[in-house]
């Protein structure tokens, strides 16, 4: 098979963690933050402009937006890292499904994610 994405109750097995900031340095700082824990297996960084309401007042910004490509079971620690360290006051931190993938790529994430800790099922071995 070609693509598989391991799944148990509707849930899949990884995610794409998406996070935004303001310039290169902090992108920089964030990735480093989530390699060095290996809670992500690869970080993408792409200049983005974004719209958005903040406080009563609509915005437009140049970003840098973050794509992690991840194990699910990793979002939490993502997220506590990400919130910990993050600039931002209220940063976009969310999780998009990825519904199917190669199988040597889903490899290759459980590969450099495997020193993480996972909030998700242990399994007995």
């Amino acid at each position: 098979m070609s693509s598989e994405n391991k799944s148990s109750g509707g849930k899949t097995d990884y995610c794409v963690v998406i996070t935004t900031c303001s310039n290169s340095e902090q992108a920089e700082m964030l990735c480093s933050e989530i390699l060095d824990r290996r809670l992500g297996a690869c970080i993408q960084i792409l200049d983005i402009t974004s719209w958005y309401v903040w406080q009563g007042k609509r915005e437009t910004e140049p970003e840098k937006l973050l794509l992690i490509k991840t194990r699910a079971d990793l979002y939490a620690e993502i997220e506590a890292t990400l919130s910990a360290v993050h600039p931002y006051e209220t940063p976009e931190i969310i999780s998009v499904p990825i519904a199917t993938g190669t199988a040597g790529y889903l490899a290759w994430i459980d590969q450099v994610t495997a020193g993480a800790p996972s909030n998700g099922p242990k399994s007995e071995g």
